[in-house]
Parts: C-alpha cells; structure tokens; sequence
C-alpha cells in the first residue's frame, strides 16, 4: 500500500518506509524516540518545515493516509 501511495503522490509528497527490521538501528532509534513511536505501523505526517502533523497507529486503508496526507497542504 505504501510504496503505491508513493507513486501516486510522487513529486508532492515524500513518502518514506522505514523497517526497524532492516534499517540502520542508529537512524531507527533517532526518529523512533523524535517522533514517540512505540509500534508498527506507524505512519508520521511531517510538514516540510518538520513540524509533526499527525501520527497513525496501525494498519489503516489507504484512505485514511490520504486524508493525512491532504491535511499537510
């Protein structure tokens, strides 16, 4: 579902997966604490100037990302 809403919205949005299974455990741990992330998945709405939007805990349709993502124009 990710990777589709990231082509779709590519160029408008940067969306990003990070897996705490693969990832660099230093990066996973450094955005883990910023952003209080205690679950997977958990989607995070950043506004380009960093500023935390909004947080979704689970597994959610696709629409409910894309209601996150509209909030952040």
């Amino acid at each position: 579902m990710v990777d589709g809403l990231a082509k779709k919205y590519a160029g408008r949005y940067d969306i990003r997966v990070l897996n705490p299974s693969k990832g660099d455990a230093a990066t996973v741990g450094v955005l883990a604490r910023k952003y209080r992330i205690q679950y997977v998945p958990t989607f995070v709405f950043v506004h380009s100037d960093g500023k935390l939007s909004a947080t979704v805990v689970g597994a959610v349709p696709a629409a409910e990302i894309e209601k996150e993502l509209a909030k952040l124009r």
